[in-house]
């Protein structure tokens, strides 16, 4: 089911995949600066999740909506998704808000305002790529909230080893050999179906241990 939501920085997209009875929670994610909602890892928690309780919404950003190539400041990334949280909140069930990359960045630094229950942060950039002074390890550790954060093991954003001490209520999971886009080599240990079912199984163990 789609929806279009007015947000200031125009109409957000949600595309809402819901479980057969009433969800435990929703999850709402959105997608990187390069890229859209077509991302694999967004695409499987869509399709894994509602059958085991989860809604999913994928939201898109007006940036996107509109055609753009582009990615807009943060502060206009922002105000581009909080007015989208309303919608969602109307089923009266616990919301986790989250993304990859970007995305992340985002829910990471909205999730307090947004009332969610925690946060899911895919591929979160920690800094630019060789960029490690230019860090964005604040906005991660300041979201107030039960923060899953997975990462690729060769991410060139900012790889598992490279992040600070997290809090107690932040775990990490690693994605062997995996780059941003949780891309594995041929020769990885685990292939492409396997690191989705790796990132789906510990969202998964996550959400029904927070909700």
């Amino acid at each position: 089911m789609q929806s279009l939501v007015p947000t200031p920085a125009g109409d957000a997209r949600i595309t809402l995949f819901e479980p057969p009875g009433r969800p435990r929670a929703t999850l709402a994610l959105g997608h990187g600066a390069g890229g859209g909602v077509e991302a694999a890892d967004l695409q499987a928690l869509a399709r894994v999740l509602p059958p085991l309780g989860f809604a999913v919404a994928l939201v898109e950003q007006p940036w996107r909506v509109a055609g753009k190539k582009v990615a807009p400041p943060p502060k206009t990334l922002d105000g581009g998704w909080l007015p989208v949280v309303p919608a969602l909140s109307a089923a009266e069930v616990p919301l986790v808000v989250g993304g990859r990359s970007a995305g992340a960045r985002v829910a990471c630094r909205t999730g307090l305002a947004s009332g969610a229950a925690g946060v899911l942060a895919l591929s979160f950039p920690l800094h630019p790529p060789g960029r490690p002074e230019r860090s964005r390890a604040a906005e991660l550790l300041g979201t107030g909230l039960p923060t899953l954060v997975v990462q690729g093991g060769a991410d060139t954003f900012g790889g598992p080893g490279e992040f600070p001490r997290l809090p107690a209520t932040h775990r990490l999971v690693e994605v062997p050999e995996a780059g941003h886009g949780f891309k594995v080599p041929k020769r990885a240990a685990l292939g492409p179906q396997e690191v989705l079912d790796l990132i789906t199984g510990a969202v998964a163990d996550w959400l029904a241990r927070l909700v």
